[in-house]
């Protein structure tokens, strides 16, 4: 079977249940950025090495990614059924996994941060910005179609899962974050007056 159709020279492509839309459909925008992410996810894999702690929850997110994507490539008047799984526990996942790198980590975060450190967290800081744009696209998405609610839920807790495992990563490593300013609760609390009894 060749890899190239030609159906799509005329900048077009094929939704899930047949139907043509132009590549720059917000759909194919939205499946498109999340398989940006699962790419950089897969050379941040790379980079870990196959002993790392984080392969096997890696290798999950991108198996979920691969299944979102393929729900999100359906219209919901597509008449093929979809045999792909939901990941229905993405956003608890997501949660746990935060918890226990927290839990695990010697400073709390307070912090903005600038990206960087070290290789490893600079690409968990790639993969979380591109899965904020993914979810705008997905907002937008949801503006002309239906999506599960698990999908946003979960593509919302990946971003915060990233963020979290860039700091992980540098926590480890005794890499220094440099520090932007305090979060935006965190300024006001200092800011507040002390209230005497």
């Amino acid at each position: 079977m060749k890899i190239y159709t030609k159906k799509g020279d005329k900048g077009t492509t094929g939704l899930f249940g047949g139907r043509r839309v132009d590549k720059d459909d917000v759909r194919v925008e939205c499946v498109g950025t999340l398989d940006e992410v699962n790419s950089t996810i897969g050379l941040l894999r790379v980079k870990l090495g196959e002993q790392h702690d984080w392969q096997a929850n890696l290798h999950k997110i991108q198996k979920d990614l691969m299944d979102m994507m393929s729900h999100l490539a359906r219209p919901s008047d597509a008449v093929k059924i979809n045999t792909n799984p939901m990941p229905l526990d993405g956003a608890e996942f997501c949660e746990l996994w935060i918890d226990e790198l927290e839990g695990a980590m010697t400073h709390p975060s307070d912090y903005f941060i600038l990206p960087g450190g070290n290789e490893v967290s600079a690409l968990c800081h790639m993969v979380r910005t591109q899965m904020r744009r993914g979810e705008r696209r997905l907002v937008t998405l949801r503006k002309a179609d239906e999506v599960h609610e698990a999908i946003p839920a979960y593509i919302n807790r990946l971003s915060d899962l990233f963020f979290t495992l860039s700091r992980a990563e540098m926590d480890k490593a005794g890499v220094a974050e440099e520090k932007w300013q305090l979060f935006l609760y965190k300024r006001f609390k200092k800011t507040e007056p002390e209230v005497k009894p």
